[in-house]
């Protein structure tokens, strides 16, 4: 299984530097792709990162899932992400496997992918899904295509489901035990 992470200026640090680390901790093979016109991205705490690839260098053909960090860039470009919801589109016309954590499952909810599937959200967020169940009191929900997450604070529950999910049980209690969580 190989999957995509995205990374965006004024991404959430924890949502999707850790998330990395920690699903490549666990032997998965992920590539971290920006939507900029250069490698270097910029998180939402100043921390200068390079993305592995640009959009246009990958082929989404070899991926079997995408991730999605939040962040603040969410809000500032929810109204005109159309590179962003196209790749979620590309991923969801596939029936590949979508995760999202914090803000990031708003743009879900705008192409409709939540409607009538339970999630969670960072707190707001659940105003572009009316049509999801949105369940504020989880860390993490799991549905047959979908993983979201409530916050940069459920990274490793977020990681730990993606890795059970692609990896198997035993590969993310693994996981768990190596980071004494």
């Amino acid at each position: 299984m190989r999957g995509l992470i995205i990374y965006s200026n004024h991404m959430e640090d924890n949502e999707a530097l850790s998330t990395l680390a920690l699903l490549r901790r666990a032997g998965m093979e992920i590539d971290s792709v920006t939507n900029n016109e250069i490698l270097m991205v910029k998180t939402a705490f100043g921390i200068s990162v390079q993305a592995d690839y640009l959009l246009t260098q990958v082929d989404l053909n070899v991926y079997d899932f995408l991730i999605i960090p939040g962040g603040r860039y969410v809000a500032e470009i929810i109204d005109d992400a159309d590179d962003m919801y196209q790749l979620i589109t590309a991923f969801r016309n596939e029936n590949k496997d979508i995760y999202a954590i914090c803000a990031a499952p708003r743009f879900l909810g705008r192409l409709g992918i939540l409607d009538g599937v339970a999630y969670t959200a960072f707190p707001g967020s659940e105003k572009d899904a009316l049509k999801g169940e949105y369940l504020s009191d989880h860390k993490v929900v799991v549905t047959p295509k979908i993983i979201t997450a409530r916050s940069a604070g459920a990274v490793v529950d977020f990681v730990y489901e993606i890795v059970r999910k692609n990896k198997g049980e035993a590969s993310a209690k693994s996981l768990i035990e190596s980071i004494m969580y």
